[in-house]
């Protein structure tokens, strides 16, 4: 059963930045494995929305129109681990924040059905 669980979520003033990290555990696979990894947020009453996903296997890169040139999305398979950080943040970025993967061998974009595992999630909150 692969497990997600994230970290680094708080809250910071706008314009402000954090870095998310996801430990991720793949019975039976080392991590690297080609997976798509992405990120998602969900903000109260809102649908759940992709923000960025990396492909495992070249470290190929997609990110959503609305935090593109502000988020990166990186990865370090020696420690199992994705990360984003997140600058120049706005108050709308203030959401709870997902790592999900998606085993298809190659990301298929940032379509939250795609991906069938997810971590319990991180809290952003962004004051103006």
């Amino acid at each position: 059963q692969v497990q997600l669980v994230e970290s680094g979520g708080g809250s910071v003033q706008a314009g402000g930045s954090l870095r998310l990290s996801c430990t991720a555990s793949f019975p039976g696979h080392n991590y690297g494995t080609k997976y798509c990894m992405g990120w998602f947020r969900q903000a109260p009453g809102e649908e759940r929305e992709g923000v960025a996903s990396i492909y495992t296997d070249s470290g190929s890169t997609v990110y959503a129109d609305s935090v593109k040139g502000r988020f990166i999305i990186s990865q370090d398979k020696a420690k199992n681990s994705l990360y984003l950080r997140m600058n120049s943040l706005k108050p709308e970025d203030t959401a709870m924040y997902y790592c999900a993967v998606d085993t298809w061998n190659r990301c298929r974009g940032l379509t939250a059905g795609f991906f069938g595992y997810w971590g319990q999630g991180t809290q952003v909150t962004v004051s103006s």
